[in-house]
Formats: structure tokens, C-alpha cells, sequence
């Protein structure tokens, strides 16, 4: 049995649930997310905690148990907090807003990079320069903040292009002269 699967899963108070045994459908303050339920995975809402467990222990079966349970359990946090993921733009002339729908990026090319925003997801821009994105799905926010990321991919000589907030990037010694 999986360590994180077998952990029950507190519902907020907030947060509705419905389940027609195939579906799972999470309503929250921040919106609503529907996730498809194998077959060989079985959830069950009791006293206001959700358990999941297997149908039968097979060995991909058992992979699956804590996958889902952490999947669900994203879900909840989703609706009722929302994920957030904050972008830095470090460059010379690194430049961000929004326009209607898109994420308009000025990254050093010779012309504008559009984004478009995706339905399910905020994004808002400070001072230019720091981007962040919000939504309850957790998965789409990643992939979002990836394709945005793409663009420029912080490189280790100058240390520019689009960070994570926090993170680290290890810088590289340049060429040396002749001696």
C-alpha cells in the first residue's frame, strides 16, 4: 500500500464535492476542476475526509493509488487557496504586460513574443519585470509558466532570461584571455 495514498484527504468547509463514480468533480471559491477516476481506484467521502483506495493490488494499480491521491488532493488546494507562480525577467530591455488576452514579452528579439492566456488562469504584472500567474490547476499553471519560460531560458554566463522566483542559477566562467 502507498505511504502518501492511504493518508485521507480533509475537505475545507468551503469546498463541495460531488463524485459519480467515474468523475470527480471539486467546487470552490477560485472555480471548479473535474478529474476522470480509474477504474481500479476507488474514492469514497466519509465524515467530511476523502479516501482513496484500490479496487485490487496489482503492481501498476499500487503506482497509481498515491499518483491520484495527490492529484485529488491538488484539486482541493486549487479551489479553495489557488497556486501561484512568480516569474523574473532579468535582462536588458526584459519587458512584460498584458494586453486583452495575451502576455505581450519584449525578451531582446526584433519583434514581440504574444502569449495568450489560457481560460482558468490570471496573470498580472509588476513593475515590468516580475510576472505572476495564478489558477487552481495546478498542471496547467505548470505548463503555462513553462511556455513562457521557454522563450528564454536563463543561461550561465550573464545570468539572463526568465527565472523561477528563488531560484539559482550557476554561473559559468567566460573564455580567458591568451597568456
Amino acid at each position: 500500500m502507498s505511504r502518501i495514498g492511504k493518508l485521507p484527504i480533509n475537505i475545507p468547509t468551503t469546498v463541495t464535492v460531488t463524485n459519480n463514480g467515474k468523475n470527480l468533480i471539486v467546487k470552490g471559491k477560485f472555480g471548479t476542476l473535474q478529474r476522470t477516476i480509474p477504474e481500479t481506484i476507488e474514492v469514497e467521502n466519509i465524515d467530511g475526509k476523502l479516501i482513496v483506495s484500490l479496487k485490487n493490488n496489482t503492481r501498476t494499480n499500487k503506482a497509481f493509488h498515491g499518483l491520484y491521491r495527490t492529484l485529488i488532493n491538488n484539486m482541493f488546494i486549487g479551489v479553495s487557496e489557488q497556486f501561484v507562480i512568480t516569474l523574473m525577467l532579468q535582462g536588458v530591455g526584459y519587458r512584460a504586460s498584458i494586453e486583452k488576452n495575451s502576455l505581450v514579452l519584449n525578451l531582446g528579439f526584433s519583434h514581440l513574443v504574444n502569449i495568450i492566456i489560457p481560460d482558468g488562469i490570471t496573470v498580472e504584472v509588476i513593475q515590468n519585470t516580475t510576472i505572476i500567474i495564478k489558477s487552481c490547476d495546478k498542471e496547467q499553471l505548470g505548463l503555462f509558466a513553462a511556455k513562457v519560460r521557454s522563450w528564454r531560458p536563463p543561461e550561465p554566463y550573464k545570468g539572463k532570461g526568465i527565472l523561477y522566483k528563488g531560484e539559482q542559477i550557476l554561473r559559468k566562467a567566460g573564455k580567458s584571455g591568451k597568456k
